[in-house]
């Protein structure tokens, strides 16, 4: 089930439904205080024009160690944390006994079931056993597609994708996709890279899924077999899968299709028979996101054992719905993919977990409760002169661009009036009504909350697209912008500080949601967003002459980027990918910039007034920097640049500020010193 894997569990367990027990005594702390413009973060011994991230983060890096439940700790964490104590503060009063609206009462339901870990623990692996013996009778390839649509129908996700979205050519409707899927490892290159880190991730998940099958009731014999069969099935589906650079592109996700030219090409997949099942809406055509993988599976399908493929199945179940069962599987889920693989030393307390699962599940409902607790007029309405602010910037940038046309120009100026700003929280709440959620099955509430979240996703096909739809939950700490919508999205959750503080000054608060905002506005004219106009069709709007010079910026970047070292141990040095990581470094660049220019119109170009011995420049980059402090182990250091679209936080300050001369005004920065590089590369 597509209950969230958060990156960290730790096990403590309560009796009923709220009374805890002697090992489930520890109390949430109390949320901690987070400076817009921190002055003790900052390490004065070191030259801001030689490393700015040090500069801003050095002492803060030295007095926040990663707690033991996390894997990487920064702002964000620390933002998201105190979301949780809110969220928490919520979710006990809403599970208390006493009279609740159905809102309350139907997330205090779904907590208080994830905290009744005596029911959780007397039940074991029970909760599987309908899914379990349905895959048991399956004997023939039609009855294992079918098998597959109910898995998916479940949140199970297995041997590919089927959901809705915009159609890329008319955003104004959904459309059918199907595309690659099925592996479980964090990336394709997992299984297929022989290198010394991703030979061991293997021989540990061989393991694991050995591991698993015994708890599950296994002989040791048997349970090692199996982990081989969905090793070798899962090797074929990643080799069958494209990369995630190649992804990027749109255009290679492009490839609509007639329904029966598609279950003709893949006719081992008895397609026709897995849309069915279903019970999705009827259709005729469908995005075909990755055609090969599909010629393939279909070659896998037909010549692997059905008995083999039954296994592979039987893991998928096992392996989404751990974090709903007993501690065994919950403890064995975790020594792998967190503590493992990420370098987690400690499972997160349960308060938190369930905390995690009922925003992850009833995100929309809970948020109505987190809004009207933390989202006011008044940060609303700031938010939304700054967003208005920083449209003027980039408005302004478009007009000095010298190396675009026109006719480009033009084009660009459109896009940028038709992007829709979402604030806060959606216009209209998403109802859970038909969600049935008891106090006694956590497994059966999760499991319902994602046939719910399927079925809307698949019941959108053929229908008109709803572009005020949102795609985070309220109280989460991020921002997004979705090229098939024109539209940028910042939730309550991340419009606090240190992105955001009522009391800061304007300086601080376009270094932190500022740069968010522009960063959020860029996304519509990267190396992805560029691609879609307007109306959010993916079509071509730039000449020649501008699209070559775009391209030309872009990999500057993309080079630039590649040349930067994220982890470096005793299992070797790994750069960042340039080109995975391009849309969100030129968004970086672009949204820096962007929020520099609204503060430089705001305070009229005056930057002598200084607040705590620096100026409104220096304020900014600072604020903008201190965003971005972190510490994170080397193994999730190691698995983020292989699938991370982001850059670590050293680089999305440095990399950034390297490549402004407003930055080296600010601080005095000159040529040959490494904030400044021989060529900075620019796009917007």
């Amino acid at each position: 089930m597509q209950i969230p894997k958060i990156v960290g569990i730790f096990l403590l367990c309560g009796a009923a439904a709220f009374a805890q027990t002697s090992t489930d005594s520890a109390k949430p702390p109390a949320p901690e205080k987070i400076l817009s413009f921190d002055v003790e973060a900052i390490d004065t011994s070191v030259n801001p024009c030689e490393n700015f991230y040090q500069f801003a983060c050095g002492n803060w890096k030295k007095t926040n160690p990663i707690p033991g439940d996390q894997t990487r700790w920064g702002q964000f964490n620390k933002l998201a944390e105190n979301n949780r104590l809110v969220l928490y503060e919520l979710l006990t009063s809403a599970a208390k006994p006493g009279k609740h609206n159905p809102i309350e009462q139907k997330v205090g339901d779904y907590f208080a079931a994830c905290m009744d870990t005596k029911t959780i623990e007397a039940r074991g692996a029970e909760p599987l056993k309908a899914q379990l013996d349905a895959i048991s009778k399956i004997s023939n390839r039609t009855q294992l597609m079918e098998a597959v649509a109910n898995l998916q129908q479940n949140g199970v996700r297995t041997l590919m994708a089927f959901y809705a979205s915009a159609d890329m050519h008319d955003a104004t409707t959904q459309v059918a996709n199907i595309d690659q899927g099925g592996i479980t490892l964090p990336d394709r290159d997992n299984y297929l890279k022989d290198d010394a880190a991703n030979v061991e991730m293997r021989a540990k998940y061989l393991e694991h899924v050995q591991k698993m099958f015994e708890l599950l009731g296994d002989s040791s014999d048997t349970a090692k077999k199996e982990a081989q069969t969905v090793m070798t099935i899962e090797t074929a589906l990643a080799k069958a899968s494209m990369d995630r650079t190649l992804r990027r592109d749109p255009k290679n996700r492009d490839h609509m299709t007639e329904v029966s030219v598609a279950e003709k090409d893949a006719a081992n997949l008895e397609l026709a028979k897995f849309f069915a099942t279903t019970k999705a809406p009827e259709f005729s055509k469908v995005n075909v996101g990755n055609p090969d993988f599909f010629k393939q599976i279909n070659d896998l399908v037909a010549g692997t054992p059905v008995d083999d493929m039954k296994v592979y199945l039987r893991w998928k179940a096992l392996h989404d719905g751990a974090s709903a069962l007993s501690d065994k599987f919950v403890n064995e889920d975790f020594n792998f993919f967190n503590a493992y693989l990420r370098g987690q030393k400690e499972i997160a307390p349960r308060w938190k977990r369930c905390v995690e699962y009922t925003d992850g599940s009833l995100g929309e409902a809970l948020g109505q409760l987190y809004v009207e607790k933390v989202f006011g007029k008044e940060q609303k309405e700031r938010t939304q002169k700054m967003v208005k602010a920083i449209e003027e910037a980039m408005n302004d940038d478009l007009k000095s661009l010298e190396w675009m046309t026109p006719e480009t120009k033009k084009a660009a100026y459109t896009k940028l009036e038709s992007i829709v700003n979402n604030i806060g929280y959606p216009e209209k709440w998403r109802d859970y009504s038909s969600v049935k959620v008891t106090r006694d099955d956590f497994f059966g509430n999760s499991q319902r909350a994602d046939y719910f979240e399927v079925h809307r996703n698949w019941n959108k096909i053929g229908k008109p697209t709803d572009k005020k739809e949102w795609g985070m939950t309220p109280p989460t700490v991020n921002a997004y912008y979705n090229p098939s919508r024109n539209d940028i999205n910042f939730p309550a959750g991340i419009l606090q500080s240190p992105f955001y503080a009522g009391g800061a000054d304007d300086a601080v608060n376009l270094g932190g949601i500022g740069v968010v905002i522009g960063h959020e506005l860029t996304h519509g004219f990267d190396d992805q967003g560029r691609k879609f106009d307007a109306q959010g069709n993916l079509r071509d709007w730039w000449t020649a002459e501008d699209g070559k010079a775009f391209e030309e910026r872009a990999k500057c970047v993309s080079d630039e980027y590649s040349s930067f070292v994220s982890v470096k141990d005793d299992k070797g040095e790994v750069h960042l990918n340039g080109k995975l990581t391009l849309g969100e470094n030129t968004a970086d660049n672009g949204g820096l910039r962007l929020a520099y220019a609204a503060l430089m119109k705001l305070i009229n170009n005056d930057d002598s007034k200084k607040v705590d011995g620096y100026t409104p420049s220096q304020r900014f980059f600072i604020s903008f920097a201190q965003v971005w402090c972190q510490n994170v182990t080397p193994q999730q250091a190691r698995q983020l640049a292989l699938v991370d679209p982001h850059s670590p936080g050293e680089w999305r300050a440095n990399g950034t500020v390297r490549n402004f001369e407003g930055f080296y005004k600010a601080f005095g920065c000159k040529e040959g010193q490494p904030m400044v590089p021989t060529q900075g590369c620019r796009v917007w």
